[in-house]
């Protein structure tokens, strides 16, 4: 499977409308894709039609779209309109995401994350194919729908994926997973699950500086903002890092943030976060492809470098 060296949009302090240059820029470096988030900044959807309507060269994907947080029908036709601009090239993830973004940031309760998902990847898989829908799942009930502008090519469709279970359902009813905040060597680990002829795309956070000090600074605020987040405690507890990273729950339980951050293990920073030279940081991502990573996307945090030097000095050689 050929590899696909993919970068994260939209870049920070960069308007929308401005990244049309970039995405040109972007292909001519020899990015093969460009990959979409949907969190707290930007919808996932967006970026990814302008980026398909101006720049024909990159593939696209979205790491992921939440399934919480639109109707699955909406969630179908929302996919459906963009695989008509971008066909082949595209490429969806759908999952659970986390408690915060669908409860306390979109009032939407974060029940049986497990059972929407899974529900809503069988659901839009038959809906994109053109079936008619009448079914009462487990987690929601569609009645009488069919897409009215059916697609031509139903795009890859992916599930993010933490633990076991998801996993092994990314391996037995999508076309493969998105993995993220992992170490090369957790890849081997993950890919069990999933399966070794399974498609895996991973998010990989790049701190391009030599500067060890303050990558691994960076690199700790990260951590502990993403890792005291319950699904991705639980994914790290799986991976075997229960010991090492109880002082850094124990801390933020407590609410002491500069603590929490402290009892990081440098250890934990340099396998979890790219940083160094851009030779070291891209010999870092081939380990991640060596695992079985075929679509690894960079997400620059460009803290000690240019944004522009580092897309330059990171794109594939």
């Amino acid at each position: 499977m050929a590899t696909r060296y993919g970068i994260t949009i939209p870049f920070d302090g960069v308007t929308l409308a401005q990244h049309r240059d970039w995405f040109a820029t972007l292909a001519d470096l020899g990015y093969s894709d460009v990959w979409s988030a949907e969190v707290d900044g930007t919808d996932g959807f967006t970026p990814l039609a302008l980026a398909a309507a101006w720049e024909p060269r990159l593939g696209l994907g979205l790491a992921v779209a939440p399934v919480f947080t639109r109707g699955p029908g909406l969630l179908a036709m929302t996919i459906a309109a963009l695989s008509e601009v971008a066909g082949q090239r595209l490429t969806i993830g759908l999952g659970a995401s986390s408690q915060p973004v669908v409860e306390r940031w979109n009032g939407i309760a974060y029940e049986r994350p497990y059972a929407r998902t899974r529900d809503v990847l069988r659901f839009v898989r038959r809906a994109l194919d053109g079936e008619k829908i009448d079914e009462a799942f487990d987690t929601f009930a569609v009645h009488g729908f069919k897409l009215a502008r059916p697609v031509v090519d139903r795009p890859r469709i992916l599930l993010g994926a933490l633990r076991p279970a998801m996993l092994r359902l990314a391996g037995a009813e999508a076309d493969g997973a998105v993995l993220n905040w992992l170490s090369a060597e957790d890849v081997v680990t993950c890919r069990r699950e999933v399966g070794m002829e399974k498609f895996i795309a991973a998010r990989l956070f790049v701190v391009p500086t030599a500067d060890t000090e303050l990558a691994r600074t960076v690199g700790r605020r990260m951590i502990s903002s993403y890792l005291t987040v319950n699904a991705y405690a639980e994914f790290h507890r799986w991976l075997g890092r229960a010991d090492v990273l109880a002082p850094m729950w124990a801390a933020w339980k407590e609410g002491d943030r500069k603590r929490a951050n402290e009892v990081i293990p440098d250890a934990v920073v340099d396998d979890l976060i790219i940083h160094g030279s851009f030779d070291e940081c891209r010999a870092h991502i081939g380990r991640y492809v060596a695992a079985g990573v075929a679509a690894p996307t960079i997400a620059i945090v460009p803290i000690g470098a240019d944004l522009a030097d580092a897309v330059r000095g990171l794109a594939p050689r």
